[in-house]
């Protein structure tokens, strides 16, 4: 017998990807237990639910306890991509992720203020984007654990200081240091080579404290060595300056588009998006709102800003950023 799940219990599963504690991800499974219709073709998700519950309550009563060994440190990812933020001593890191999100990190004008890997999330129109302070690299510096966030990461964020007296200089350091830890940043507009040798990252470049007096030349130094298709934008994260326009590239380095999930009969949610890769399909969307859905999908009505106003499109089309889709089932 079919489960013939109402459109609500789709809507409200969503909710469990951005649950962070186990007492919401609990609230969320009763809830989702509550809408589930009671007859024997759920019997089964009903025990799921309920032994998901039970699991997670049992999880909650536990007293954490804390391991005994050598610091590793590992940060999930969280909403639509995570990007590392790495650079030198004092190039301003933290001060940058405090103006781009809500987040109050250690700010100090001394070397190594950050210490371990600091996780905030920085809203970009209707999304949420990690980033992830980590402690300064030097060229005798980088522990292990750093090395193996940035391979994990969706796209890199150099700092670099401009107001240094060797920007130029300093950049060369670091990225020395990467390549001897088999790390290579590429421009966001390359693909991810095939080859193995190295840890291929996209990256783009913050010359933080572009307010100083010799930013300009110091900016100038800093393009004759790197690469002219890398993203280069001067910030200042004290004053402000173009950190709209720093937020929209780290957006693009995630190569994700968003894509809305329209029921049919009623308005998008325009506040709430899937976040695809780019290249995604259709049934990628359909997978991402359910099981069934992937399962089950005869086609889908699209919207789109300037091409599409309710056409039937198959599981087959690839979807574009800010799409809107009703699947139908």
């Amino acid at each position: 017998m079919p489960a013939n799940l109402p459109p609500q219990y789709f809507e409200t599963e969503r909710k469990l990807k951005s649950a962070k504690t186990p007492e919401e991800r609990i609230s969320i499974l009763e809830e989702l237990l509550a809408i589930v219709p009671k007859h024997k073709g759920t019997e089964k998700l009903q025990a799921l639910l309920k032994t998901k519950i039970a699991k997670l309550k049992s999880t909650a009563q536990k007293k954490p306890t804390i391991a005994k060994h050598e610091a590793v440190f590992y940060i999930d990812k969280a909403g639509a991509g995570q990007i590392i933020l790495i650079g030198l001593p004092n190039a301003g890191k933290s001060m940058l992720v405090k103006s781009l999100t809500n987040a109050n990190p250690e700010i100090g004008d001394y070397p190594f203020t950050t210490r371990i890997p600091s996780p905030a999330m920085m809203p970009f129109e209707n999304i949420q984007i990690q980033l992830v302070d980590t402690p300064p690299i030097t060229a005798d510096y980088m522990e292990y654990w750093h090395t193996e966030l940035v391979k994990g990461a969706d796209g890199i964020l150099v700092v670099l200081d401009i107001s240094s007296p060797k920007p130029a200089s300093d950049l060369e350091t670091l990225l020395s240091k990467l390549k001897e830890k088999r790390i290579e940043l590429i421009p966001d507009s390359h693909s991810i080579p095939d080859e193995t040798a190295f840890f291929y990252k996209r990256a783009l470049f913050a010359a933080n404290k572009y307010d100083s007096i010799a930013s300009e030349a110091n900016l100038a130094s800093v393009k004759k060595i790197l690469d002219s298709e890398f993203d280069l934008i001067p910030v200042s994260a004290s004053r402000g300056d173009s950190l709209e326009l720093l937020r929209r590239k780290i957006f693009s380095l995630l190569k994700v588009i968003r894509v809305y999930s329209k029921i049919p009969g009623k308005k998008a949610d325009l506040k709430d998006p899937f976040t695809l890769k780019i290249g995604s399909s259709v049934m990628s969307l359909a997978k991402a709102v359910h099981k069934d859905f992937s399962q089950k999908l005869k086609y889908a009505r699209i919207w789109s800003k300037n091409k599409y106003q309710g056409q039937k499109v198959n599981r087959d089309h690839i979807l574009e950023d800010e799409d809107i889709i009703e699947l139908h089932i």
